[in-house]
C-alpha cells in the first residue's frame, strides 16, 4: 500500500513541477482507480490551499434569458428546440437579483444567457452592467457568458462593468467540436478560438471549460484539453460533466455514453489535474455535478476548485433554462441557498470569501510578468 501511495505521490510531483506537463501521467488520472483517485484530488486541494487560500468564492447567478441563436447538439435551449418555453427575465427582477446578491455580501455575479448578438441584446446587456454598477456602488464584482460576440462589443462591454468573461471551447479538438455543433459560419470552431482571443486582449479574466463525456470523445481529447487551457495561460475555468437532453440531436448516442458515475469521477480528476498544472486561476465547482452527486459541488471544492455559483435567477424562469435535464435548485428561490450553502461549505473545510470579487490570481500574476 505504501508503495502504491509513494509511487502516485511522484507522479504528481512530477506534474506539478513540469515546465511541460507529461501527457502520459495525466491521461493515466483522468480515469484512474479509487486509490489513485483520493490521492489526485487531496494532492490537489493542497496545491489550491498553497497557491490560494481557505476562501470559495460566491457568483450569484442569473439566467435572465433562454433565447438563443445557436443550435449546438447538446444543449437543452438550442434555437432549434420547439419544447422550450422562451423567456426573458425583465431588467427590474434581474436587479433585484443582483440587489439580493449584493445584500447577501457575495463577492460577484453572473449574467448568463442564450447566445445573442442582435443590437437590441448588445445595449441592453450594456445597460444592464452600467445600471449594476450604479446600484451597487461599483462593490460588486461582474461575470458575463454571453458567448460569441464581436470585438466592439466585448470592449463595449468591458468598458460598462464587466471584467470577467467566460466562453467555453466545449472541446479543444476540432474534429470533435464539429460533432457536437453544426459546421457552419455561426459555428464556427475559428470564431470561438478568436473571440477567446479577443477577450484576453480586451482585458477580461479570461475564461473557458468543457464538457466531459461527450460521446466520440477519447481520453486523450480530455489530456488536450487540459494542455490547450494551459497554453493558452487561461485565467479561469467552468467544466462539467456531459449530461444529456432527450431534445437534442446528441441524444440519440445516449446509450454509447459512459455511466454518468464515470462521467462524475472524470470530471473531479479533471479539475483536480488542472489544479495542478495551472495552480493559480480560479476553477468553478460546476452545479451539472450537484445534477449526478447530491454532494457533487462539495466534492469539487474539495478536489481543487475555489468558486461557486449560487442561482439567484427568480424561480419563476429557473425551470426553463434547462441545458440538461435533472439540472437541480430548479424549484428554489435564490433565499433557499444561502445557509445550506454557507454550511455544506463548512464541511469542506473551506470558508465562503463574504464581501470579496474573488478575482483571479493567474490574471493579475500574468498582468505583472
Amino acid at each position: 500500500m505504501t508503495t502504491t501511495i509513494d509511487h502516485i505521490t511522484k507522479q504528481l510531483d512530477r506534474l506539478y513541477n513540469a515546465q511541460a506537463p507529461e501527457t502520459g501521467i495525466i491521461k493515466n488520472f483522468i480515469k484512474a482507480e479509487t486509490e489513485a483517485n483520493t490521492q489526485l484530488r487531496s494532492y490537489a486541494n493542497n496545491v489550491k490551499q498553497n497557491h490560494l487560500d481557505n476562501y470559495v468564492y460566491f457568483r450569484g447567478l442569473t439566467e435572465f434569458s433562454n433565447k438563443c441563436s445557436k443550435n449546438c447538439y447538446y444543449c437543452g435551449i438550442r434555437a432549434g428546440n420547439k419544447n422550450v418555453d422562451r423567456y426573458d427575465v425583465t431588467d427590474e427582477d434581474i436587479l433585484d437579483a443582483v440587489r439580493f446578491a449584493h445584500e447577501q455580501n457575495y463577492g460577484s455575479v453572473v449574467l448568463q444567457a442564450g447566445e445573442r448578438s442582435d443590437k437590441h441584446f448588445v445595449e441592453r446587456v450594456d445597460k444592464l452592467l452600467r445600471k449594476i454598477k450604479q446600484i451597487t456602488n461599483d462593490e460588486i464584482g461582474i461575470t458575463i457568458s454571453l458567448g460569441e460576440q464581436n470585438y466592439e462589443t466585448f470592449k463595449r462591454w468591458f468598458e460598462s462593468g464587466a471584467h470577467r468573461y467566460l466562453l467555453r471551447i466545449e472541446s479543444s479538438n476540432k474534429i470533435l467540436y464539429y460533432k457536437i455543433h453544426p459546421k457552419n459560419e455561426k459555428h464556427s470552431y475559428e470564431h470561438r478560438i478568436q473571440a477567446l482571443y479577443d477577450l484576453k486582449d480586451i482585458g477580461y479574466q479570461t475564461g473557458t471549460g468543457v464538457m466531459i463525456g461527450l460521446p466520440f470523445q477519447t481520453r486523450k481529447d480530455l489530456v488536450e484539453d487540459l494542455l490547450f487551457m494551459r497554453r493558452f495561460d487561461i485565467d479561469m475555468v467552468g467544466m462539467g460533466p456531459y449530461i444529456e437532453h432527450q431534445d437534442t440531436p446528441l441524444y440519440k448516442y445516449r446509450n454509447q455514453l459512459l455511466p454518468q458515475q464515470d462521467r462524475f469521477e472524470m470530471t473531479l480528476n479533471m479539475i483536480s489535474l488542472l489544479r495542478i498544472i495551472m495552480p493559480d486561476i480560479n476553477i468553478a465547482s460546476a452545479t451539472a455535478l450537484q445534477a449526478l452527486d447530491p454532494m457533487g459541488r462539495e466534492k469539487a471544492l474539495k478536489a481543487g476548485a475555489n468558486v461557486i455559483m449560487p442561482n439567484v435567477t427568480p424561480g419563476m424562469y429557473r425551470n426553463s433554462y434547462k441545458l440538461y435535464e435533472n439540472k437541480p435548485c430548479t424549484d428554489e428561490e435564490a433565499a433557499d441557498c444561502v445557509s445550506c450553502l454557507e454550511m455544506r461549505i463548512g464541511l469542506t473545510g473551506n470558508q465562503v470569501g463574504y464581501g470579496k470579487w474573488g478575482d483571479s490570481r493567474h490574471y493579475h500574476n500574468r498582468r505583472g510578468r
